[in-house]
């Protein structure tokens, strides 16, 4: 398996991407594409994309209607993306993605966060060498029409460098570059992801005491648990054994 596929499992089993104000985070997602590009999901790529994770995370069509028309209105609210870099105990590092309307709140928040569980809020830069920005697409299995050789060999046309799956999911993993290629191959193919990301995965992980996952992992939920944070990004070693202790 690939290095985001079993990232991305390890973190799923932790409750990582398990966030409880995602049509929140879609709508924020919206936002930023709508004032980007318009909102006509037929000239403007990124609303598309967020309108296809709107329907992978089961977001109501009303919803994502609302969401387009009150980004297009004289009122709306001037969201921007911030990051902060940092590290928890450990020696863990964490990348904070936000969407805020207020820089100065969101980031005495996360300093506010960082500190509590004895992390530390760094310098913007400070973890490039930690992360790697990959564009990650899921797909729904049953959506495949084609022989799985002809497939890959579509992906692989599209800008895939890793192609993995499970019994019901794919999980396809471009270079940051190779994000737009394939979102436009697999519109060709007709194929409909349930989700299309840019996310930040580490090439390198670090073990943690148990003590120190504990901790770890409830400044990971206060993070979650924040109204600008859109997405956090680990390089915690997480194992079997340290699930258990949760």
């Amino acid at each position: 398996m690939g290095r985001a596929f079993e990232y991305r499992k390890a973190s799923k089993m932790a409750r990582w991407d398990k966030m409880a104000k995602t049509f929140s985070r879609i709508g924020k997602d919206i936002a930023l594409a709508v004032k980007a590009g318009g909102p006509d999901p037929d000239s403007n790529p990124a609303l598309r994309r967020c309108i296809q994770n709107a329907k992978g995370a089961n977001m109501p069509k009303d919803n994502v209607e609302r969401a387009i028309k009150k980004a297009s209105g004289a009122d709306a609210e001037n969201y921007e993306e911030v990051s902060y870099e940092g590290y928890g105990q450990g020696g863990v590092a964490f990348f904070v993605d936000c969407t805020t309307n207020n820089p100065t709140r969101t980031v005495a928040n996360v300093r506010a966060i960082f500190n509590k569980f004895d992390g530390n809020l760094g310098k913007n830069g400070e973890l490039a060498f930690i992360f790697d920005r990959k564009g990650i697409f899921t797909l729904d299995k049953l959506q495949i029409n084609l022989d799985w050789d002809d497939f890959e060999l579509e992906m692989i046309d599209g800008g895939a460098e890793e192609i993995d799956s499970d019994e019901e999911e794919v999980m396809i993993t471009t270079a940051f570059e190779d994000f737009g290629s394939l979102s436009h191959k697999l519109e060709e193919l007709g194929i409909e992801p349930k989700s299309a990301e840019l996310q930040r995965i580490p090439n390198t992980t670090k073990e943690m005491t148990h003590d120190q996952f504990k901790a770890n992992m409830k400044m990971l939920e206060r993070f979650e648990e924040d109204d600008d944070v859109q997405n956090v990004y680990h390089n915690m070693e997480i194992s079997d054994e340290l699930l258990e202790t949760l």
